[in-house]
């Protein structure tokens, strides 16, 4: 099963609704079908050749396969031809198809090309041909209207605009490795005669989950005829052919397993899903796919764990195998070297290395920050409160768990309950707060507001609790206790774009110290959406000028994803690229008009005057019982509210910043600072003046006055990160001075700098103060 079922957090989600398949070749067709032209006969007789070769080739393996395997391809193969039946019984009209090929290479936008095009017959992979070479070896899915992604085998249907996307994109790699977790559960079928759960792609190549039977575990040693048989189906060129089948028919295909069982009947739409064939292995799966395997030229096996399905410890154990795929070679040696560095830059090894935090058992998910890991959280807490303050935010400070009339009433029970943790309190249901913005609600409607008030911007540094499965939770990137830089914005539709400028300034602020480039993607009005499509409409408009402003003043082009918003409202993400050119989500702007509707928030307009909001203790519950939202009357109206976070969690985002440093601390945000070594015990005294001094500045100075000798001292401190050594003997103290060693400095190491002490703190003070990125005085 494709991961793009179970796996919603993946970009390669979509859904077709109808019976659609795939190009297939036929020399005969009804007299009363329209002629193919010369290319489409050319390109059938192509696939005739290897259509032969490659049922030939299935059903010597297929024959090898356990009956319940072959059952299933047999109801895939009828179903299939009854389909492409149909297929040739349509009607193949001519539709408007432009191909939209980006930037050439010299930057500048190359001209839409309309092309000749029938409906049913024509595939985005047979208009390649006007695409350069350098550019077409690196295509593998198509984009249909900027919003689709589509097989390039796959016949078009309407009128369209297609682009191409590449592998270096990450939605094409994100494809690329989805179709290779097809081609490893077709191996792992044949060497286990597996049960398949899922395999999606994932941030670095995909995975498979599986049954094996007997409680068979997978071994290191299977990993060599896993990858042969892969090597095998590669040389085979197999095709992925798509079809779309109905819920009786996916239950009699998949019902052996109650794995697939499961998604069919809990996760599938009524009208059934798509399967996909790829040589013996036909899977659920959304698609979209490579148009074969010979697509792919390098593969292996990283590593093999076990899980549980669903994720759920008290579900069945499964047997996990990852993967990583490229369609070149010299692909796969750069990525072994990129694996090399990001281990080396694990935030895990780094924690414990440097006593930052660690996680145990008694609670799963939640961070123990030691002192020197707390250093840092109050270092970056610091940095936003002093922002806060320049940019007219207020603190607030919310309760950590409310009744859960009150997640009712903002619409979070219905959809969020199952990722809260719920207790029984007084025989009524509570949950843990999983965001702070219903209790912000609350605040802004506990007294009568006026239009003088906007913007009003809260912020809460509040703990937060979400309930991840056990499976999900990765050292301080995914954890269920967290904390992060929570603002909502009320505010007037006409503050709207000033509201997002003053954001994208922040976000420069924040980011640049860190030396993190970033991207803005807008995404807009879904398919199933809250409110009209009006104010839908000015919003988005609001959000495009302000990018557009953004950009005019030299912030980088954004990305329009369309139909990508979330159902209250549109969004800006905004995606930062890391040390190792990793991307990585923190920040988000979301507008959304649907919470300020749900709590009746109102404030006056002073447009005419307005008598006061009676107080309503029972409104809430009523509200949450299903009763309409009140209209502002006269005099009145309604905010809109604005979600943002600039750094998100501060758990992940400390994370992403050790793995960026490498556990190279920048000196403002340092837990180490500096380090005094005392040459001998005579200088042990000013030794500790000099650790007394910085201390006394706020800054985190220790003192090494151990038994050991002074290499290891300086040895033991280079280890553990320490910014700055100062080492002091009889000719520092008599001068008052420090010979400086810096950490990012190697000619300091050897022999360090002579200088005044005054001087030193002068020098450091500044460094601090300033926040710089680079580690010199």
């Amino acid at each position: 099963m494709s991961g793009q079922i179970n796996e919603p957090a993946l970009p390669l989600r979509t859904k077709e609704a109808g019976a659609q398949g795939v190009e297939k070749p036929n020399s005969k067709q009804p007299k009363s079908k329209p002629q193919k032209n010369k290319e489409l006969h050319a390109e059938q007789s192509k696939g005739d050749s290897a259509t032969i070769q490659d049922t030939e080739s299935k059903k010597a393996t297929t024959s090898q396969l356990p009956e319940f395997i072959q059952k299933r391809n047999q109801l895939f193969d009828e179903l299939k031809r009854k389909y492409d039946a149909e297929v040739l019984e349509k009607e193949h009209p001519v539709i408007n198809v432009v191909l939209d090929l980006g930037l050439g290479k010299d930057g500048i936008p190359i001209p839409a090309i309309p092309v000749a095009a029938k409906a049913w017959e024509s595939t985005a992979g047979s208009f390649l041909k006007h695409v350069d070479k350098d550019i077409s070896s690196d295509v593998v899915v198509a984009k249909i209207d900027g919003k689709e992604l589509w097989d390039l085998h796959r016949p078009l249907e309407r009128d369209c605009r297609i682009s191409y996307i590449p592998f270096t994109s990450p939605e094409g790699r994100n494809v690329f490795w989805h179709s290779s977790a097809h081609v490893l559960g077709e191996a792992a079928e044949c060497q286990y005669n597996c049960l398949l759960s899922h395999g999606p792609p994932v941030e670095q190549g995909f995975f498979y989950d599986m049954a094996i039977a007997g409680g068979q575990v997978v071994k290191e040693s299977d990993w060599s005829p896993l990858e042969s048989k892969a090597s095998k189906f590669f040389k085979e060129k197999q095709s992925f052919d798509r079809l779309h089948v109905s819920i009786p028919d996916l239950k009699e295909m998949f019902g052996y397993s109650k794995y697939k069982m499961y998604y069919i009947e809990n996760l599938l739409p009524p009208e059934g899903s798509t399967v996909y064939r790829c040589g013996t292995l036909v899977d659920l799966c959304l698609g979209p796919h490579i148009q074969n395997t010979s697509k792919i030229k390098a593969f292996q096996i990283m590593k093999n764990s076990s899980c549980y399905f669903r994720g759920d410890k008290d579900d069945d154990s499964l047997q996990r195998i990852y993967g990583v795929a490229f369609p070149d070679k010299k692909q796969m040696t750069e990525h072994k070297k990129f694996l090399e560095e990001a281990a080396k830059r694990d935030h895990r090894r780094i924690g414990i290395e440097q006593e930052l935090f660690f996680f145990n058992e008694m609670s799963p998910g939640s961070t123990f920050l030691l002192p020197h890991g707390t250093r840092i959280f109050n270092a970056l807490q610091k940095l936003l409160r002093s922002e806060y303050q320049k940019r007219g935010y207020s603190e607030v400070q919310s309760p950590n768990m409310y009744d859960s009339d009150l997640w009712k009433r903002s619409g979070h029970w219905q959809h969020y309950s199952d990722d809260m943790f719920v207790l029984d309190v007084e025989k009524k249901k509570w949950a843990l707060k999983p965001m702070n913005c219903p209790g912000h609600c609350m605040m802004f409607s506990h007294r009568e507001r006026s239009y003088r008030e906007l913007p009003l911007r809260m912020a809460d540094f509040g703990v937060l609790h979400r309930n991840e499965a056990s499976g999900a939770l990765n050292g301080m990137t995914r954890v269920r206790k967290f904390q992060q830089d929570d603002t909502h914005i009320f505010c007037t539709q006409d503050q709207i774009t000033e509201e997002i400028e003053g954001l994208f300034d922040f976000l420069k602020c924040i980011y640049g110290l860190f030396g993190f480039p970033f991207r803005l993607n807008l995404s807009t009005r879904p398919e199933k959406f809250l409110g009209d499509i009006a104010t839908w409409d000015v919003a988005e408009n609001k959000l495009k000028d302000a990018l557009n402003s953004f950009t005019a003043s030299g912030g980088g082009q954004w990305v329009l994803n369309e139909g990508d918003g979330a159902f209250y409202g549109p969004k800006i993400d905004i995606t930062i690229s890391d040390a190792l050119r990793r991307d990585w989500q923190c920040a988000t702007i979301q507008l959304d008009f649907q919470l300020p509707q749900n709590f009746d928030l109102e404030y006056m307009t002073g447009d005419t005057p307005a008598k006061a909001k009676s107080a309503a203790p029972d409104e809430a519950r009523e509200h949450g019982a299903g009763a309409l939202p009140k209209t502002p009357g006269p005099g009145r109206a309604r905010p809109v509210m604005i979600h943002r976070a600039i750094i998100g969690s501060f758990e992940r985002f400390m994370a992403i910043l050790t793995e960026h440093f490498a556990g190279k601390w920048p000196f403002w945000i340092s837990p180490r600072q500096v380090l005094v070594i005392p040459v001998m015990p005579a200088v042990n005294d000013y030794a500790q003046e000099v650790q007394g001094l910085f201390k006394a500045l706020k800054m985190y100075a220790d003192v090494d006055v151990s038994g050991n000798t002074m290499q290891k001292k300086i040895r033991t401190g280079q280890l553990q990160q320490y910014n700055f050594i100062f080492v002091v003997g009889a000719k520092e103290k008599e001068s008052q001075s420090i010979n400086i060693r810096n950490r990012d400095d190697q000619e300091t190491q050897a022999q360090g700098e002579l200088v005044p002490l005054d001087e030193a703190i002068n020098k450091l003070k500044a460094l601090k103060k300033e926040r710089r990125l680079l580690n010199a005085i």
